[in-house]
């Protein structure tokens, strides 16, 4: 699988663009600013139906122009794709597969497996539990989609636990009825998703340490714990015995989406104790896991995002990257730099096909 051609129009900071692209290397250069980011997220656009960087979508609207187009056109099992995703301002977003619109958009997730690695993955070490859930959430949902609908059914049902508690504060009453029918629902989908959280983090943590010993020379020790409520109680059980503080807090304090991943470094948190060098080589690991993963289990090769490889690590340890598309690692590569002659000579040394965009 690759993609073939993209066409953009009024997308973010570009008026129209139009790329052929090969089917191994192609590398974005210029200097900062000029869009080559950009021209990767809206591969990212095609994959998932959304930005990787931007979550309000109006906002991938180019300044002054009322609507976008990111239009791939992509090859699988030796047919022609095609896939757009578009917005008008005040209209909702469309995504079509061969000019057929999706009801759903989540029915596209996994269709196109691919994986991102960018600067702005340090978020996955210094931000709040969510964006750690939301990167387990995004490899388990590419491979299946009904974790990914049991996903948005009890973030449904959450909401409404949530607004019933705050209905209950507002009017000084209470009906436990009603309430525990939200709790079996939550406890159902809950208990699913959590046992899948945890069997694919038993597959998923031996594949990190195999990268990061081998980026890393195996110089450090690190670890990835799966922090959930759930391991220690059923669901039921922790909503009963939260009921108090959730009814006073007006919001569900317990649940599968309170889970979390702590990065350890020894047996420290990397956020802390990690140097930025550290930092930077757990999250290439985690990322090249991803890939390793979602290409085990789907049979697929994904198409792999680098954006400002420069950024995450220094020349050798690059070269050691792009010299595993030569072994059959990686299929479709994309890299972003703001040095031209560094990333050719990088991709002339794999001996393999690729095309270099001047932007």
């Amino acid at each position: 699988m690759y993609l073939k051609r993209l066409s953009l129009f009024n997308y973010k900071n570009i008026a129209e663009a139009n790329f052929d692209f090969d089917t191994k290397i192609n590398c974005f250069v210029g200097k900062n600013g000029i869009g080559k980011t950009n021209i990767l997220d809206a591969i990212y656009h095609l994959s998932y139906g959304k930005s990787y960087f931007n979550p309000l979508a109006v906002q991938n609207i180019r300044h002054g122009e009322e609507f976008f187009v990111v239009d791939g056109v992509f090859e699988k099992e030796n047919r022609d794709e095609q896939i757009v995703c578009s917005l008008k301002k005040g209209q909702k977003k469309i995504l079509k597969r061969n000019n057929k619109p999706y009801e759903r958009f989540s029915d596209h997730i996994g269709f196109i497996p691919l994986v991102i690695i960018s600067p702005s993955d340090q978020d996955l070490i210094i931000e709040g539990s969510e964006t750690r859930r939301k990167f387990i959430d995004s490899v388990i949902s590419q491979l299946d989609n009904t974790y990914l609908q049991q996903l948005i059914q009890y973030q449904k049902i959450i909401a409404q636990r949530n607004a019933l508690l705050k209905y209950f504060a507002a009017n000084q009453t209470f009906e436990s009825d009603t309430l525990s029918i939200y709790n079996e629902q939550l406890h159902d989908l809950g208990t699913s998703i959590f046992k899948k959280r945890k069997q694919f983090l038993e597959d998923f943590i031996p594949i990190f340490n195999k990268h990061h010993q081998s980026i890393t020379n195996s110089a450090e020790t690190v670890q990835i714990v799966y922090e959930s409520q759930l391991s220690e109680k059923p669901l039921l059980q922790l909503f009963d015995e939260n009921l108090a503080k959730d009814r006073v807090l007006q919001y569900t304090s317990v649940g599968i989406h309170k889970d979390d991943l702590s990065f350890e470094i020894g047996t420290f948190p990397i956020k802390k104790f990690g140097s930025q060098g550290q930092q930077k080589s757990f999250l290439i690991a985690l990322k090249l896991a991803q890939f390793e993963f979602i290409k085990k289990q789907s049979g697929v090769l994904p198409i792999l995002l680098f954006d400002d490889i420069f950024d995450k690590l220094d020349e050798t340890r690059v070269s050691k990257i792009v010299e595993m598309v030569n072994d059959e690692t990686f299929g479709q590569l994309f890299i972003s730099d703001t040095h031209p002659e560094r990333t050719e000579n990088i991709v002339k040394s794999t001996h393999q096909s690729y095309k270099l965009f001047n932007l």
